[in-house]
């Protein structure tokens, strides 16, 4: 029997939940989402109209990136391109969706130079005791919040500290239950931030659109103008403001925050778990997202709590350490490569994500930034094992 959780729809979800902020007080906002499908295999039939209608709906809004049909067939899948997805989609359009190839197909084939190493000095490795996450900062998008989680995990800040909020379908959230809290006067109790971590840094909710290497997607985002992927991080823009922010999806990293704007440094952070509560966009700075290991944040014990807090102390989930890849030795890092998302691999598998065929019986004929997320692998060591493709199941 085929895997119906893969099954595409469309309905809106709508849930009133509260902002993670370091000061463990409620921070409300209504959030409503519109739920779509992962995973794609390749479509079997032409595109709808609708698809044809975003793609150039995508193209209008972005004319400065518009490639000829045949400037993207002639691309090769190592060179960089900064465009609407719609831009490769004519094809399918057309009716050769049935000849495109399976997400999987296209992600173990993908040529080396469509994938990209992570920057151990960006890579967080995060050692719990049911296994490790691996977080990618993003210092893009939060230059100064970056720097100071570096700071924190060469000083070991973490070690030894806890999770100490899982609310389901929200968020898993870290640092130190005896931190400062402004609401309830707690003060100085907390653990002393290591030498060359700030105790105070500026908002970085969001960064001049202008020069950032976006590659726009043609389908509409119901939460802002425009939406990409920058390095493989899902980014929201408006052409009008000149701004762009990067987007809370599942797997998202952020610095919770009280009710001051520029009350967040690093030493508290969260990762989505839910439904994509993008209605924090632009009120939150946002630090990265987990590639690897997202199991082991997801599917710790819920807090019973208000908001998910764990209400005592010996339900807290323990951290046994934080660090940097680039404080270990060379031979110890993680080899972990995110696919480009400049690229016409890129593209392809947008299509094929866009465009379902198969056992589906009905095609979106759409994606979004949440879903379409950007693969990570372990840098192959054999080429034969880098060509050879995963079994392909229902999704």
């Amino acid at each position: 029997m085929p895997d119906t959780t893969a099954v595409p729809f469309s309905a809106f979800v709508c849930a009133s939940v509260c902002a993670p902020k370091s000061t463990w007080q409620p921070l409300c906002s209504v959030l409503a989402a519109l739920c779509l499908a992962g995973p794609a295999l390749a479509a079997t039939s032409a595109a709808p109209a609708q698809a044809q209608a975003a793609t150039k709906a995508g193209a209008a809004a972005n004319a400065s990136v518009k490639p000829s049909a045949k400037a993207s067939a002639k691309a090769s899948a190592n060179t960089p391109v900064n465009t609407p997805a719609g831009a490769a989609s004519g094809a399918a359009a057309s009716g050769a969706a049935a000849t495109l190839p399976t997400s999987a197909d296209i992600i173990a084939t993908a040529p080396s130079a469509a994938w990209r190493d992570v920057d151990p000095d960006n890579l967080l490795i995060m050692t719990l005791p049911q296994g490790e996450a691996f977080i990618e900062l993003a210092p893009r998008f939060a230059p100064r919040h970056v720097d100071n989680i570096r700071a924190l995990a060469r000083g070991g800040y973490w070690d030894g500290l806890a999770i100490l909020r899982v609310q389901d379908n929200y968020v898993t959230q870290w640092g130190d239950p005896n931190a400062d809290d402004e609401d309830t006067g707690l003060k100085g109790q907390g653990r002393p931030f290591p030498a060359g971590a700030a105790a105070h840094l500026p908002a970085e909710f969001d960064v001049p659109l202008k020069g950032l290497p976006l590659t726009v997607l043609p389908d509409v985002d119901g939460w802002a103008p425009r939406a990409g992927h920058v390095d493989g991080f899902p980014v929201a823009a408006n052409p009008a403001s000149g701004r762009a922010w990067m987007a809370h999806c599942y797997a998202t990293v952020g610095a919770g925050r009280g009710n001051e704007v520029d009350s967040s440094t690093g030493a508290e952070l969260y990762v989505v778990i839910g439904h994509a509560p993008r209605g924090l966009d632009l009120n939150i700075t946002v630090v990265g997202r987990v590639l690897k290991g997202m199991e082991f944040l997801s599917a710790l014990p819920r807090g019973t709590g208000r908001l998910g807090f764990y209400e005592k102390a010996e339900q807290r989930q323990p951290i046994t350490r934080v660090a940097l890849a680039s404080a270990l030795p060379a031979d110890q890092r993680p080899q972990l490569q995110v696919l480009r998302t400049d690229t016409p691999t890129w593209q392809a598998l947008l299509n094929a994500r866009r465009h379902r065929g198969g056992w589906f019986v009905h095609s979106p004929e759409h994606t979004e930034i949440c879903t379409a997320s950007a693969p990570v692998r372990t840098r192959p060591t054999d080429v034969k094992l880098d060509r050879t493709p995963p079994r392909e199941t229902s999704r």
